[in-house]
């Protein structure tokens, strides 16, 4: 989610231009490890090796406060506000969307199960997977510019991927992915909902995510839970996922719940997650537990049950260790994050469902990426040639601050939000539409609701009416 607009006031464009003079960044002085822009690796057996590391390190935010900027804006809308660019992560939101499949294995895991019931357990652990990336990233994406693209190809993971900003206002970020042994369609869009609560931003997530198991003829749809991010005014920023997903198995009736806890007063639900299979005339087949920043769980609904009572029948006896239990000083502001461990209560005879991959050891200096994030933004050699004109791996504000050009990028960010906004003028003053490349707009097959759905041919590289954008 985004806050940078085509029709910002400006207002607040200032800041960006004071992030340079505080930031004590050299980018020829940065780590440069591993191989960048073009010079990509080639392992022996053929597959190529993407890079473990950005071209500069993260530069401090200790400086500045979101405060600072949201105290001038009451009143307006979030969707409005152009946000300084020490807050953003060099990548588009769109590149964010696509690590949904950095753990696509539970997806392979799904098609090769035949068993219902086991397909809807990996289908379920993806649809957790696919938010796990986001713990501790704090800095936002950049806002997709209408018209953007992102493809990835991986043929190590046996997948492609494109998206589309479709719409600016409200913004709207249409995907698509299939197997490349056409063995699955994953597709959906996405256009979250702003709230500002004062201490916290809320994101409430709009749109349909649908997973298509070919082999099965199965497809499968659910939305999203709520983010939110802590602290905006004051301490250190800290997320969380809350609400209720629904995974909906359309061929057999059978259903997912699952229920990410809020943090609650103590945070000793933080992270938490738990729910149950159940059949399409609700008989609980299998009951899910965990923490979407850790690992998920599954066991059955009378082991599950024994389990819970035989912890409320000992009064306290099966509460965590105090090592595992909240740790929070007297001292601690009431909104501060809680510190706790990620450490899950194991219930004798649970399947492992998911587990998340760890991450690289110098992830803090990159912005707590994943290794899969790291290299979603790599431009290899030759691929300018072959890529659409309105990539993200093309957008120089991002393509700048990844190099740890910062006074570069806040420039290039405003130009190309002008350009943006003039070419939006010029549309209203000639009665002009803006026409998607991608996608377009259609019903959903399987809930019937509006949806944004792949038109195809992408992949035959005709970009020749692709819109200049950069």
């Amino acid at each position: 989610t985004g806050f940078d607009s085509d029709n910002s006031s400006g207002d607040f464009s200032e800041a960006n231009h004071k992030v340079a003079e505080m930031l004590d960044l050299d980018p020829h002085q940065s780590n440069r490890s591993g191989k960048h822009n073009g010079e990509t690796e080639i392992q022996e057996n053929g597959i190529k090796r993407h890079r473990t590391s950005l071209p500069a390190p993260m530069f401090s935010r200790s400086d500045f406060s979101v405060w600072s900027i949201l105290k001038k804006c009451i009143g307006l809308e979030l969707s409005k506000i152009t946000m300084p660019i020490v807050f953003n992560e060099p990548l588009s939101f769109l590149q964010r969307i696509t690590e949904y499949m950095e753990h696509i294995y539970l997806i392979n895991k799904a098609c090769s199960h035949a068993d219902p019931l086991e397909r809807m357990q990996a289908v379920a652990a993806f649809a957790v997977s696919a938010v796990a990336s986001q713990w501790e990233r704090t800095g936002k994406p950049f806002n997709p510019l209408l018209g953007e693209t992102y493809e990835l190809t991986r043929e190590d993971l046996g997948f492609r991927f494109i998206s589309e900003q479709v719409s600016h206002h409200p913004p709207i970020s249409a995907f698509y992915s299939e197997g490349l042994n056409k063995d699955f369609i994953f597709h959906g869009s996405i256009y979250p909902k702003l709230k500002f609560w004062g201490k916290s931003i809320e994101a409430e997530p709009r749109g349909t995510i649908t997973l298509e198991l070919l082999k099965h003829n199965e497809a499968y749809t659910w939305t999203n839970p709520t983010c939110c991010v802590h602290n905006v005014i004051i301490g250190k920023l800290w997320l969380e996922q809350y609400g209720t997903v629904e995974i909906v198995n359309h061929s057999t009736g059978d259903k997912c719940v699952l229920n990410f806890k809020p943090c609650g007063l103590f945070g000793k639900e933080l992270h938490r997650v738990e729910g149950h299979i159940q059949d399409k005339h609700r008989k609980k087949l299998c009951m899910i537990y965990g923490k979407w920043t850790e690992c998920l769980w599954c066991t059955d609904p009378a082991t599950y049950e024994t389990y819970k009572k035989n912890e409320k029948k000992g009064g306290e006896q099966k509460k965590l260790k105090p090592s595992e239990d909240v740790i929070k000083s007297e001292n601690d502001e009431a909104d501060d994050m809680p510190e706790v461990q990620d450490t899950v209560q194991f219930i004798p005879g649970s399947k492992l469902l998911w587990r998340i991959n760890s991450r690289p050891p110098n992830s803090s200096q990159m912005y707590n990426f994943t290794s899969f994030a790291v290299s979603l933004n790599e431009l290899e050699k030759g691929m300018e040639a072959i890529l659409a004109p309105t990539d993200c791996r093309l957008r120089p504000d991002i393509r700048n601050m990844e190099n740890g050009n910062m006074d570069v990028a806040s420039k290039e960010k405003e130009r190309l939000e002008e350009k943006q906004r003039a070419a939006r003028k010029e549309r209203a003053k000639d009665e002009v539409e803006w026409h998607t490349r991608w996608f377009h707009q259609g019903t959903n097959p399987y809930t019937g609701t509006s949806d944004w759905l792949y038109s195809g041919g992408y992949f035959d590289r005709n970009f020749s009416d692709c819109p200049d954008i950069y």
